[in-house]
């Protein structure tokens, strides 16, 4: 008989042996990929967090910009406020409207909005009350806008500054439907 018909025990351990160091080949395979796969996901979690970070940095120093204009902003509003009637068609005072119309431009292409205020219910979140005036109803409602406020998304930048009173709200049926 030829060898190859008929193994002998030195071919039966080659061949136990090649199979052993298959299967340890295999499993080391299937160990790496399953780390490449966990460094990938660490990988794409890391740039994730790391677009997070940079997008948070930027509204902060975008707001952080916008707190200190405001106080600009806000007295260009008060001198609109108080121009005298024989001045209201003057050159100087149309420049001066442009101006805050320019300023409003750049705030909403910042993506700053102006909080609302006159008329909805009051929401500490986003304005700072400094009177309260007794009315009828059941709501606090802010009554006047002393001061605009600002926020980027859900970030308020400045509180609005109100004045409240207690009042019946227009959606306040929806909101009792809504519980």
């Amino acid at each position: 008989m030829s060898k190859a018909a008929n193994p002998t025990n030195q071919d039966q351990d080659d061949m136990q042996n090649d199979e052993v160091q298959f299967n340890e080949l295999e499993q080391q395979v299937n160990d790496l990929t399953v780390a490449l796969q966990r460094e990938r996901a660490d990988s794409v979690n890391i740039r994730r967090r790391h677009e997070e970070q940079i997008s948070g940095l930027k509204d902060y120093i975008k707001a952080d910009v916008v707190r200190d204009l405001l106080p600009v902003i806000d007295n260009f509003e008060r001198s609109l406020k108080h121009i005298p009637k024989d001045l209201q068609d003057n050159d100087y005072i149309t420049g001066i409207k442009g101006i805050v119309k320019q300023f409003e431009k750049t705030l909403e292409s910042l993506g700053v909005e102006r909080i609302a205020t006159v008329g909805e219910l009051f929401d500490p979140t986003y304005h700072e009350a400094v009177s309260m005036d007794e009315g009828k109803g059941s709501h606090e409602i802010v009554s006047e806008e002393l001061q605009p406020g600002y926020k980027i998304g859900e970030n308020v930048i400045r509180h609005a500054m109100v004045k409240v009173k207690m009042g019946d709200h227009k959606s306040s049926k929806t909101d009792k439907e809504k519980e």
